[in-house]
């Protein structure tokens, strides 16, 4: 049978009302051709039994799943873009195609879309993705889960054959439809935007689908914004740390691309760092640095303040939601250490040696700056294993004075899980990155050659460091 026992429906979007949501239908593309499918992510919601011509009817032409969403739905949000409010906001190129229950844990996924056509919020915009920001996004997803980072999961990518025009890219370019597998949809914005609106009922109403549907363990809470705004500020400060761990910059962090579970999504101008740079920025129209590397600490903070005004306005004690808030240096601080630790491969000592090594490491990746690419410390240092990042090919510089704190600090540690550099992987000299020449590269090949090779050979090598790292999510 194509849906497996493991399929369980669980459409729920629907009850928030029109208020929240609008009916929408998907874009007939002339063509839907399979050109990426994730079995692995499939698998944990019954779906990898599809054959690859169901697939595509499903995902490239949009067929309901059985007892699920039917017509899709498109989110109503508003939200901060680059700190200037916009309430003009919504799904303007997806939607939510459908909501199933994760085996094993039992949480809530919703299939969300990008580029799936015209929808009420489009804004003149012609509802489409490029086959290139298709690409992208599937590889950034795929690195960011085997970094350990909380993400969405690209399930599927259809090439859907319109020429597209655009002011980023060479155009015309190839047109491309993007599923996506992730806990919640429900945005910092999609709060924003009833409190906006002068409708405090539809910020409890909203508040109170939330914690039933992704923290039900809060239900019943002294007070749900509250209790709402510290499951967002834990999710927000254990994400921010596992990017600033990853070298990840996420390019765009406004307030409608900020999720309540604590899930990165939506990957545009994103970019992995190549070398240790507070300032470096991923989005080439980030004019100030406001979303830099090493500004996302503040950025993620300031939309929390953000969410925390849409729950006041609706009730919340403001006494409440500031402590809440003044925890978040704290948590994040806790986000940022589990996650180093993590991708070191080192075991936990106590908080003040934990915070020493982590500091030490940010000094010598400092100290080292463009000398050293960010990957591939993490990479030469897994399970602190001195020996072997001494006698690699960057073993001089790890012995200079800038990483004499860093080595210290790593002999007082221990190894977690030792075991793990007996993998394939910690014998090769360079690690597995994805850096913006590997993403044109592989561009490249597909625009002009419509070879796929480099991308299927890409995240068979990402998928290969997952499974050497064995991160657990941070």
């Amino acid at each position: 049978m194509p849906f497996s026992s493991v399929y369980r429906s669980d459409p729920r979007l629907q009850t928030l009302g029109a208020d929240f949501v609008d009916p929408v239908q998907a874009a007939d593309f002339p063509m839907a051709r399979l050109r990426f499918r994730n079995d692995r992510a499939a698998e944990t919601v019954g779906l990898a039994g599809l054959a690859d011509d169901e697939w595509t009817h499903h995902f490239g032409r949009f067929a309901p799943l059985p007892d699920n969403l039917d017509p899709p739905l498109a989110q109503r949000y508003h939200g901060h873009q680059f700190r200037v409010y916009n309430p003009d906001l919504g799904d303007g190129r997806g939607f939510t195609f459908a909501q199933l229950r994760e085996a094993g844990s039992g949480r809530l996924l919703d299939l969300g879309t990008k580029g799936s056509g015209v929808t009420p919020w489009s804004r003149r915009g012609d509802g489409r993705l490029t086959l290139k920001g298709g690409v992208r996004e599937v590889l950034a997803a795929a690195m960011l889960e085997a970094l350990g980072v909380p993400t969405s999961r690209a399930l599927s990518l259809v090439e859907t054959g319109e020429s597209l025009l655009r002011q980023d890219e060479p155009s015309p370019t190839r047109s491309a439809v993007l599923v996506r597998l992730s806990h919640s949809h429900i945005r910092f914005g999609t709060f924003q935007r009833p409190a906006t609106l002068g409708r405090p009922d539809l910020v409890q109403r909203l508040t109170a689908y939330t914690l039933e549907h992704y923290f039900p363990h809060r239900v019943g809470a002294a007070d749900p914004g509250v209790a709402l705004l510290e499951e967002a500020c834990a999710g927000a400060a254990r994400l921010t740390g596992a990017w600033m761990a990853a070298g990840f910059v996420h390019g765009v962090l406004n307030t409608d691309n900020m999720n309540v579970t604590g899930e990165s999504f939506d990957y545009g101008p994103y970019r992995f760092l190549p070398h240790n740079d507070p300032n470096f920025v991923a989005a080439y129209f980030d004019h100030s640095g406001l979303y830099s590397f090493g500004r996302q600490p503040e950025a993620v903070f300031w939309n929390l303040q953000q969410l925390a005004g849409a729950l006041a306005g609706a009730g919340a004690p403001e006494a409440d939601l500031i402590d809440v808030l003044n925890g978040f240096g704290d948590r994040y601080r806790a986000g940022l250490t589990a996650a180093m630790l993590c991708r070191l491969g080192l075991a936990s000592r106590d908080p003040e040696a934990d915070s020493r090594l982590v500091g030490a490491a940010f000094r010598a990746l400092g100290s080292a700056g463009s000398e050293l690419r960010w990957e591939p410390f993490f990479f030469d240092w897994f399970c602190g294993d001195a020996g072997r990042a001494l006698s690699g090919i960057r073993g001089d510089l790890y012995r200079g004075e800038g990483f004499a704190d860093f080595r210290r600090e790593v002999e007082e540690s221990t190894q977690d899980r030792s075991d793990r550099l007996g993998h394939p992987l910690f014998s090769r000299a360079e690690p597995v990155e994805l850096l913006v020449d590997q993403i044109e590269a592989v561009w490249d090949d597909i625009a002009q050659h419509d070879d796929w090779t480099a991308f299927e050979g890409l995240l068979t090598d990402i998928e290969t460091a997952r499974r050497a790292w064995d991160l657990q999510p941070g």
